[in-house]
């Protein structure tokens, strides 16, 4: 079974320009083809304005080759007119788009530091589990189709 993932854009920044070692399973993962990661046009967009905030201090060729890294990994859905989920509402309208995407593919999971988005995992209209990338990572390995960093601590140490 292929687990299907939204990441916002915290994770990808996690995963792809900071190498955190708590989204070492996911990029296992990934690159496993365990799981599959979706996007859209308005969370590509976001991705790209914030990967040129200064903090981040990503010159234009790093920051374009973050974009087409993660448009490499990602499969595009773009809303149908008329789309509408009764979803729980984000205090955070920016954040809205993730949980839009994640129903509109019928994610298993919508992967987050986002405080915001981590409050609505309990609601009972959220369009699917909400979870970190080290919770992510301490799931069964069954379920990302390999070892979890809590069954193989040494495999994801260095991470």
């Amino acid at each position: 079974m292929t687990l299907r993932l939204v990441l916002d854009t915290n994770i990808v920044l996690d995963l792809l320009h900071f190498f955190d070692r708590h989204t070492a399973a996911l990029q296992c993962a990934i690159a496993a083809g365990r799981v599959r990661c979706f996007s859209d046009h308005d969370c590509l967009a976001e991705l790209e304005r914030v990967s040129a905030y200064p903090q981040f201090a990503l010159a234009a060729p790093a920051r374009a080759a973050l974009l087409a890294g993660y448009r490499a990994m990602v499969s595009q859905l773009e809303a149908e007119p008329g789309e509408d989920a009764t979803l729980p509402r984000c205090r955070d309208v920016d954040d809205q788009k993730f949980l839009v995407l994640a129903a509109r593919v019928r994610a298993d999971f919508l992967i987050t530091r986002d405080r915001q988005l981590l409050r609505l995992a309990k609601h009972r209209d959220a369009p699917c589990a909400i979870i970190t990338a080290r919770a992510l990572g301490d799931l069964p390995g069954d379920l990302l189709g390999g070892a979890s960093a809590a069954e193989d601590p040494v495999r994801f140490a260095g991470r």
